[in-house]
């Protein structure tokens, strides 16, 4: 049947009629990725950043050339992690691996430590400290000086390729880059000695590891503090889903204070004019452009903020030009911020942060402490284990006693050598000899240790059968250290043929 040229159906009905009936429509299971631009801020939470990231830069990079005199042959590196001789040294503490418990220790003080600060100031170290944080800073540093502030930087991204933008563009990179390599080169610096590794480095003869561990954190701090930034806090990281089991009414966080704000009123002229209530916020949005996460503080808490405190300071020069009092963002609780809504005074002061909650972070925490503190002082420096001969357990000998021989091991755990003297008890008339030595046997021997080594000693015993049970005679060895210092003792068993 022929159809009139002007009745024709509309091509995209044409289209909707030969579309297969089962085609469904593709969408994406993620929500692509909005690129945040930070605008540059001035106050007191921005200074208190940059103050911050002064202290913990310094700290990261300087540690590793701060010296320790140790005495003649020992590591004069404050800071060192020496995995070949299986040491860490921390100025006058030195942690052998079986002492690896005083890491564990560290690290459930950290634990501990950062359950209070959350409890107390939110998530401030999220805000300040956390080396996320503090190199995304950095970055953005290096971003802003090459291309600008946020709309320099907005504008470039939409222009077109030309030769500035290229030229910004890979200057910027390469100094992200460089940036990255001198993170992965300061580490490396913890595992060595740090002026003989930068020498070798510079001269190209660096063991392979230590190029591997530059590259790989190098190319890490790119990624995480170039192109990722907000997406490692909010994604990677899990300490913003934790941290609401750490937050009460009496934990300080960036609040919005609506009860002040709403209605907000753009055009507080026009308002005046005509006679509408309206509240200080002035709708500026200066709040979410400076923001590194890109959220907006009045929607109330939320995962992603990491307590940066940026907002305020831009609230507080907004409110300083509008003619308006400060705080309309600030550090509050949540107790404080119900009490302002209810027109009640407001009553923050230190006791707020003293709460059962707290008490039990600082308690356990000290605790912690005070038993690695007193294990620290306590510890032994010296330490003995020993060996019995599995093949022959005992000989007779010619002259009808009997022998068993034992592999002795002495720990001198302290940078200086030291003299100890090895003696038996428990077996009478018992008399130690040392393989290879033509002496006679003596009831106690010398043993010159060299500083931070296991020094391994075979000796042989020798006894009676008179001062022997009929089967195994406990036999303990105690070494003691020459001129009334430490002493360690090992209990063994000695064997009848």
């Amino acid at each position: 049947m022929l159809q009139r040229p002007d009745i024709l159906p509309p091509p995209e009905v044409e289209r909707a009629s030969v579309t297969p009936v089962n085609k469904r429509e593709t969408r994406s299971l993620y929500k692509a990725r909005v690129k945040i631009y930070p605008k540059r801020v001035h106050g007191f939470f921005r200074s208190l950043k940059w103050q911050i990231m002064a202290v913990t830069l310094a700290i990261y990079y300087l540690t590793p050339w701060i010296r320790w005199d140790r005495g003649a042959g020992a590591p004069d590196q404050a800071v060192l992690i020496d995995m070949p001789a299986r040491r860490f040294y921390f100025f006058f503490i030195e942690i052998w691996p079986q002492e690896f418990y005083y890491i564990a220790g560290l690290l459930i003080m950290a634990g501990i430590g950062l359950f209070l600060l959350t409890s107390t100031v939110g998530r401030a170290w999220c805000g300040y400290a956390c080396p996320q944080t503090v190199w995304v800073d950095l970055f953005l540093v290096i971003e802003r000086w090459i291309e600008g502030d946020r709309a320099a930087r907005i504008k470039l991204d939409s222009a077109p390729w030309t030769f500035d933008k290229l030229r910004k563009r890979v200057s910027k990179h390469t100094l992200w880059v460089l940036t990255g390599v001198a993170t992965g080169g300061a580490w490396i610096f913890y595992f060595a000695d740090a002026p003989t590794l930068a020498a070798r480095l510079a001269h190209f003869d660096a063991p392979p590891i230590a190029w591997i561990t530059i590259a790989v954190l190098t190319a890490t701090t790119y990624m995480f503090g170039g192109l990722m930034r907000e997406q490692v806090c909010t994604y990677m990281c899990p300490w913003p889903r934790i941290q609401a089991a750490m937050l009460d009414e009496d934990s300080l966080v960036v609040t919005y204070n609506d009860w002040r704000g709403e209605p907000r009123a753009r055009h507080q002229k026009v308002q005046q004019e005509t006679g509408q209530a309206g509240g200080d916020c002035v709708d500026c949005n200066q709040c979410v452009v400076v923001c590194p996460m890109g959220i907006d503080i009045r929607d109330g808490q939320q995962l992603e903020c990491i307590t940066c405190a940026l907002c305020i300071d831009a609230c507080n020069g907004v409110m300083d030009k509008v003619g308006k009092p400060r705080g309309l963002i600030s550090y509050a609780t949540l107790k404080d911020y119900n009490a302002s809504t209810r027109k009640a005074p407001v009553h923050t002061s230190l006791r707020s942060f003293i709460r059962p909650r707290t008490i039990i972070y600082v308690t356990l925490w000290s605790l912690v402490g005070l038993g690695m503190l007193f294990a620290l002082l306590t510890r032994d420096r010296l330490d003995v284990n020993v060996l019995h001969d599995r093949n022959p357990l005992a000989v007779r000998l010619a002259d009808g006693t009997i022998r068993n021989g034992y592999t002795i091991k002495i720990l001198n755990m302290k940078p200086v050598p030291r003299d100890f003297t090895v003696r038996t008890e428990g077996i009478d008339g018992a008399l130690m000899t040392t393989a290879g030595s033509a002496a006679a046997g003596a009831p106690r021997l010398l043993v010159a240790v060299p500083r931070d080594v296991v020094h391994v000693l075979k000796v042989y015993v020798s006894a009676s059968p008179r001062a022997l049970a009929e089967t195994e005679t406990p036999l303990r060895f105690v070494v003691e250290e020459r001129g009334g210092g430490e002493s360690a003792i090992y209990d063994a068993m000695f064997a009848r043929p």
